[in-house]
């Protein structure tokens, strides 16, 4: 037998206003999640990062590519790009993931940052010559165009932008805006925050100019031109065995021939490779050239075989195997 309850329209009417009142906060606490942080979304490692550092305890940061992925090769689930359009904020870097660009254009989030729209993107090929570069330093360490957002095409452009702490400093400043603008309520922690890591940035910058001053030699040669941004900074050239992409294809007999040549030419006793992708190639032209090889990380991505836990420790371990590499006092 079937006992019909009646609820009295008062009990109704109260179950509802504590509704109401408990849907309310949770869509005023940051990013409306009921843990009250803001839900982000980074593509590669350099952008988690920078969101963690920032975001600290008042971000849940998603990163879409796992560790030990290499970040060029990335594939998106349905799953990862259904779920891109739920998050408060998305943190990425045009020009690295196509299928991350597509999703990203589709997914209509509000607070989208693309950190390459933060800094000046310049081509780079397999080889990049420092010492013919003209920073834009105004003076204060900074690039001229920080702070402006410059067009600019995935194709052709070199986006290796977070190996130079000049340019990544400049990113961190956008980057802090936009979870600011996410989060109103914890504006002052993401400012002060991205104050902190951007003095941090600015630290390692001296670190790389003092530690870099005296040297045999000034060319490093490394498995895809990854470093071509710190070439520039530092005054160095970089020379790789293959192009932007880690894995644009075989190499040519007369590109190795090139190498072998420069090589001899500015004393060159070290091949770098990297940790995510295959080290082949580096070691054969080192096996032929007679000299050691090493590991310059292009810091896409964080595992067990990096050399430090995070961003900061892992550029300080570049910074030792370049200085090794280049007989830097």
């Amino acid at each position: 037998m079937n006992v019909r309850r009646h609820i009295p329209a008062a009990v109704i009417a109260a179950a509802t206003v504590l509704g109401m009142t408990a849907l309310s906060a949770c869509s005023d606490s940051g990013g409306g999640r009921s843990d009250g942080k803001l839900n982000v979304t980074a593509s590669f490692y350099p952008m988690e990062f920078l969101a963690k550092e920032i975001g600290k305890d008042h971000v849940k940061v998603t990163d879409l590519t796992s560790p030990g992925t290499e970040p060029h090769d990335l594939e998106l689930s349905p799953r990862q790009t259904a779920a891109l359009g739920e998050s408060d904020a998305i943190v990425y870097l045009k020009g690295v993931q196509p299928a991350v660009d597509q999703a990203v254009a589709q997914a209509g989030v509000e607070h989208t940052v693309d950190a390459a729209s933060l800094t000046q993107l310049k081509k780079h090929g397999d080889e990049v010559d420092g010492h013919a570069h003209t920073t834009g330093d105004n003076g204060t360490g900074h690039d001229e165009h920080e702070g402006h957002d410059h067009g600019h095409e995935a194709d052709g452009n070199d986006p290796h932008i977070w190996l130079d702490p000049v340019k990544f400093a400049q990113v961190a400043k956008g980057v802090g805006k936009t979870l600011a603008e996410a989060d109103p309520a914890h504006q002052a922690d993401y400012a002060r925050n991205t104050d902190d890591l951007v003095k941090k940035l600015t630290d390692l910058n001296k670190k790389f100019e003092d530690g870099l001053k005296n040297k045999k030699s000034d060319t490093f040669i490394t498995t895809h031109a990854a470093f071509g941004y710190l070439a520039e900074r530092y005054g160095l050239t970089e020379e790789a065995i293959s192009g932007i992409d880690p894995e644009s294809g075989d190499v040519s007999g007369s590109r190795m021939k090139e190498l072998q040549k420069l090589a001899g030419d500015h004393h060159v006793d070290t091949v770098f490779f990297e940790t995510l992708t295959n080290p082949a190639m580096a070691k054969t032209l080192a096996k032929d050239l007679g000299v050691r090889t090493d590991v310059l990380d292009p810091i896409e991505g964080i595992t067990d075989k990096s050399k430090g836990r995070d961003y900061l420790q892992v550029m300080d371990s570049n910074l030792a195997a370049l200085q090794k590499a280049l007989g830097a006092r």
